[in-house]
């Protein structure tokens, strides 16, 4: 078995493990993602995660983990990194209009040969800081990024009215509800297993209160 045939396998028995229906395409789209990843990482620095089959359960599966609740025609996804969430829903779901940004120079250069390489239709990528960026969005990611109370009060103008915002985090952020902004509120809370990862996951769904 080739290593690609390996990180196939643990792709797919982790999308089936969430219940996750997907393109025919995606599968090989998410894989060539992950070596581009794999091979400008090597130079660039662009996550802690160095092994492949860890990518894939740490990178991949973490964001599609997320994908049911994922509405609406636009997205944003802010502190986007090397793409994460914000791409790989991207490949999982295409359609929508996504607005990947980050303030990494390094990574937003990946972002966009990422878009380049794989034909991601409808995808763009800014360097900017989360506060100048402008336009309301449906739907709104942000994975590992900073607290609830900085990530909406630098983004949350970004929010459309009827919008929702998925903020994923590790342990449940008990200490950080008393500090989300007026003007917002907690819709749910979701435990999220994420299959071959041993850790805490949780996503907080908010709105404009």
């Amino acid at each position: 078995m080739t290593t690609r045939d390996a990180l196939q396998a643990r792709l797919e028995q982790g999308i089936a493990a969430l219940g996750l229906s997907l393109p025919a395409d995606a599968v090989p789209r998410l894989l060539d993602y992950q070596a581009l990843l794999e091979r400008w990482n090597a130079a660039y620095n662009l996550t802690a995660v160095r092994d492949p089959a860890e990518m894939v359960t740490r990178h991949l599966l973490d964001s599609l983990a997320i994908l049911p609740y994922v509405q609406g025609r636009t997205l944003a996804d802010l502190g986007s990194g090397p793409g994460l969430p914000g791409l790989v829903l991207a490949i999982a779901a295409p359609g929508r209009q996504t607005l990947l940004v980050d303030s990494n120079g390094k990574k937003v250069r990946f972002l966009r040969e990422a878009i380049r390489a794989l034909k991601l239709d409808g995808v763009r990528a800014l360097q900017a800081r989360v506060e100048d960026v402008e336009g309301q969005f449906d739907c709104i990611t942000a994975r590992a990024f900073a607290s609830l109370a900085d990530m909406l009060g630098w983004g949350g103008h970004l929010l459309a009215p009827d919008g929702i915002w998925l903020a994923m985090k590790g342990k449940r952020p008990d200490d950080e509800l008393p500090g989300i902004p007026a003007g917002f509120v907690v819709r749910s809370t979701h435990e999220l297993v994420v299959p071959g990862l041993p850790a805490e996951r949780h996503l907080l769904l908010l709105g404009r209160a």
